[in-house]
C-alpha cells in the first residue's frame, strides 16, 4: 500500500444526509469513483478527502469514504478514527464494505494491542479470516478467558500451518497444560513434512527448554538431511530431541529420495523406539506412494496403527490402487474416520474393492449412494451400474419476480458497477458477498443477471453455488463459440474436451491471469505461447497477444493438439500435461498398462489430480449437452499405456 493518508473526515460528516453536501470539484458518477481509486493508488490525500466528502446517488457512493478510512486505519502514527469508523459501519451495516472495514479496524486494534476493543468489534464480524480468528483467540487469552484453552486443544491438530497471530494463544494452551508435550512434537513432525518446514523452528519454542533441540540443529537436519544422518553420533538416541532430529532428517530425505531414506532408516532403526520406527515407516510409505513406488504399501504396513493424517490415509489407499491390491484398498478406506469415508472418492473405490472381491451386491449398494451426482466419481459409479451420463434436463424457468429482485439488489448493482469500471477484484468481492447466505432461486437469478452482462465466471460459479446438481445450461456455458469451434475442427480436437478444459482454466474470463503468469481464456503461459507460436509459424507473435481471445484460443488449442500428439493421443495424459507439463504426465505412467481412473487418482500433485478429474467430468457434460447423446467417462479414461523404463 502507498503511503497511508491522514484523515480529515469526522463522524458527523459520515453521517450527514446527502442533501447536506454540495458537489465538490467536477468529478461525479463513475468519474468520481475512478478518480478516488486513482487517488488511493497515488496516495493523494487531498483529492481522496475531497471526493469522499461528496454524496450522490451512485451504487458506489460509499467507496471513496471506505478507501479513505482504510488508509486512516493503516497509519500507525494516527489515532484510530473510532467515531468515523462506527458511523460508516452503521451506515453500511450488513454490506461487503461494512464487513471489510470492520476487518481492517480489527487488524489495527490487534496491532495496537487493544484487546478489549477488539473483542467488542469482533462480535459483529461475520466472516473472519485465519489471522483474525487467531487474533480473537489472543484477545480472549489476554483478557483472562480460560475457556479458549479447551477450544485450542480441540483445534490443535488443524493448526500446524496457523497464522503467526496464533503464536500467543498456542503458547498459552501449552503453558496451561491444555496441550501436552507429545502434541507439540506431533505438530513439529507435521510441519517438517511440508513445503515450508521452517515453520517447525518456531514451534520449538512451545517445548520445555530442557526438551527442545537447538533451532540450528533442526535447521541443519532439514536443509541437509543425508549428511546429518550420516554424521549422527552414537548416542543420538539417548534423548527425545536427538531421535526427533533423526526423524526430521529421514522425512526430509524421503521427500527427495525414498530409497536413500530407507537405507539410512535401516542403519539406525534399532536405536529408535517402536513408535518412532512406526512414524518413520509411515512417512516413507506416504512418500513412496507419492513417487508411485511398489514398496509403498509394505512401508505403510510396517507403520502399524500409528496416528495418521488425512493425507497419509489417502495415499495409503492410492498406494494399494497402484499395485491392484483391492483387499488393501478396502481395508485402508474402512479404517478411515467416518467423515472421510463419506467422500465420493472413497465411496467409489470402496465399491470397486467390493466388486473386485466378487461382492457385487455390496458394490452396487455403495455405488448407488453417489451415482446420481454429476461429478467424476458420480459418473463412474453410474457407469458401474450400467448407465452412461445422459444429456441433462433443462431447468425450470425462474419467476420474473426473482429475476427482478436480483436486478434491484444493492450488492449486485455495486458489483456490476465495479465490473463496468474494470475494478474486477473489488467487483468479485461485492458479488461473492451479495450471493452468500441467499436462497437457491435468488442465486439462480443472480447467475442469469451475470450471464446477461457476459460475466461468465460469475454465472457459472453462482449457478453452481445455487445447486451443483442442476442448472447445467448456466454451469456449462459455451461462450466464444465462433472462435473456439473453428479451431477445434482445425486441430482435430473434441469440442467437449476443449470447453471442459477452458471452463476449468479461466471460467471464460478474457483478462484472467494466474499467480504464475498464465493468461487468457486458455491460461497460456508466456513461454508456452512463444513455443507454440514458433511451432505453428505464427508471425508477429508477442506476449501481449495472449490477452486477445482469438490468439489465445489459437495458441491454447494448438498446444492441446501438440500435447495430445506427444502423449499417446490420450485425453487423461494430455489434460495432466496441460496443467503440470507433458514431462510429468509421462513420468506418472506405470511400467504396465494402468487404468485411467487409477492413473488419475494417483497423480501426486493435488492441484493436477483435481484438475484432471474436473476437466474430464466437464468434457462428459459438455459432450452430452452438445451432442445430445449419453456419454461415457470410463471410455475417455481408458487405459494408460506403459511408460518407458527411463521415465
Amino acid at each position: 500500500m502507498k503511503k497511508a493518508l491522514v484523515a480529515a473526515l469526522t463522524a458527523a460528516t459520515l453521517l450527514a444526509p446527502a442533501s447536506a453536501f454540495a458537489q465538490v470539484g467536477d468529478e461525479s458518477g463513475d468519474e468520481r469513483i475512478v478518480a478516488a481509486r486513482e487517488a488511493l493508488r497515488k496516495g493523494d490525500r487531498a483529492t481522496l478527502e475531497r471526493l469522499a466528502a461528496v454524496r450522490e446517488a451512485h451504487p458506489l457512493d460509499a467507496y471513496p469514504r471506505y478507501w479513505l478510512l482504510i488508509n486512516r486505519l493503516a497509519r500507525a502514527d494516527e489515532p484510530v478514527p473510532v467515531a468515523a469508523v462506527q458511523a460508516f459501519l452503521a451506515e453500511e451495516a450488513g454490506s461487503n464494505l461494512g464487513e471489510r472495514l470492520r476487518a481492517e479496524w480489527l487488524r489495527r486494534l490487534a496491532r495496537d494491542g487493544d484487546w478489549r476493543g477488539f473483542l467488542d468489534a469482533y462480535a459483529d464480524l461475520r466472516n473472519p479470516d485465519a489471522e483474525l480468528r487467531c487474533n480473537a483467540w489472543s484477545a480472549r487469552v489476554l483478557s483472562g478467558d480460560r475457556s479458549v484453552l479447551a477450544e485450542l486443544a480441540r483445534e490443535w491438530d488443524t493448526l500446524a500451518d496457523a497464522d503467526a497471530a496464533c503464536d500467543t494463544p498456542l503458547r498459552a494452551a501449552v503453558d496451561a497444560g491444555a496441550v501436552d508435550e507429545e502434541r507439540v512434537w506431533w505438530r513439529i513432525r507435521r510441519q517438517i513434512d511440508t513445503r515450508k518446514p521452517e515453520a517447525a523452528l518456531a514451534s520449538l519454542a512451545l517445548l520445555p527448554a530442557a526438551s527442545a533441540p537447538a533451532a540450528t540443529d533442526l535447521g541443519q537436519a532439514i536443509r541437509s538431511p543425508a549428511p546429518w544422518l550420516d554424521r549422527l553420533p552414537p548416542n543420538f538416541a539417548v534423548t527425545r530431541a536427538g531421535r526427533e532430529l533423526a526423524l526430521a532428517a529421514l522425512v526430509r530425505l524421503a521427500r527427495e529420495d525414498v530409497a536413500a531414506a530407507r537405507l539410512r532408516l535401516l542403519r539406525i532403526q534399532d536405536r529408535l523406539g517402536a513408535p518412532e520406527r512406526n512414524y518413520a515407516h509411515l512417512a516413507l510409505g506416504m512418500h513412496a506412494a507419492l513417487d508411485r513406488l511398489p514398496e509403498a504399501s509394505a512401508l505403510y504396513a510396517a507403520a502399524g496403527d500409528i496416528e495418521t493424517t488425512a493425507q497419509q490415509r489417502a495415499w495409503r489407499v492410492r498406494a494399494a490402487l497402484r499395485i491392484g491390491d483391492w483387499q488393501a484398498v478396502r481395508a485402508a478406506i474402512e479404517a478411515m474416520p467416518a467423515e472421510e469415508r463419506e467422500a465420493p472418492d472413497w465411496i467409489y473405490w470402496l465399491g470397486r474393492a467390493h466388486a473386485a472381491a466378487g461382492r457385487r451386491d455390496a458394490a452396487e449398494s455403495v455405488y448407488v449412494r453417489i451415482a446420481g451426482e454429476p461429478h467424476f466419481y458420480g459418473m463412474l459409479a453410474r457407469e458401474e451400474l450400467g448407465e452412461a451420463f445422459p444429456p441433462p434436463p433443462a431447468s425450470a424457468p425462474l419467476p420474473r419476480a426473482k429475476l427482478e429482485e436480483a436486478e434491484r439488489d444493492p450488492g449486485l448493482q455495486r458489483a456490476l458497477a465495479l465490473y463496468r469500471l474494470d475494478l474486477r477484484a473489488e467487483a468479485l468481492r461485492e458479488w461473492v458477498w451479495g450471493v452468500r447466505e441467499r436462497d437457491e432461486q435468488f442465486r439462480l437469478a443472480a447467475a442469469h443477471l451475470a450471464l446477461r452482462n457476459e460475466l461468465y465466471d460469475r454465472a457459472i460459479n453462482t449457478a453452481e453455488l445455487a445447486n451443483p446438481r442442476s442448472n447445467f445450461e448456466l454451469r456449462f456455458l459455451t461462450p466464444y463459440r465462433d472462435l473456439v469451434e473453428p479451431q477445434v475442427r482445425a486441430q482435430g480436437l473434441d469440442l467437449g474436451w476443449v470447453y471442459g478444459l477452458m471452463r476449468q482454466e479461466s471460467r471464460f474470463v478474457v483478462p484472467a491471469r494466474s499467480s504464475v503468469g498464465a493468461q487468457g481464456l486458455m491460461q497460456v503461459m508466456p513461454a508456452t505461447g512463444k513455443w507454440v507460436a514458433d511451432r505453428i509459424g505464427l508471425v508477429g507473435y508477442s506476449q501481449r497477444l495472449l490477452t486477445d481471445p482469438e490468439t489465445n484460443v489459437l495458441l491454447g488449442t494448438s498446444y492441446m493438439r501438440l500435447i495430445m500428439e506427444g502423449l499417446d493421443a490420450h485425453p487423461v495424459l494430455a489434460s495432466a500435461g496441460y496443467n503440470a507439463g507433458p514431462g510429468r504426465a509421462r513420468r506418472w505412467r506405470d511400467a504396465a498398462p494402468l487404468e485411467g481412473a487409477i492413473y488419475t487418482e494417483t497423480i501426486p500433485f493435488d492441484e493436477t489430480r483435481d484438475y484432471v478429474k474436473k476437466v474430464l467430468a466437464n468434457a462428459v457434460i459438455y459432450s452430452a449437452m452438445l451432442e445430445k447423446q449419453p456419454q461415457s467417462l470410463k471410455a475417455r479414461l481408458g487405459t494408460i499405456a506403459p511408460g518407458a523404463a527411463s521415465e
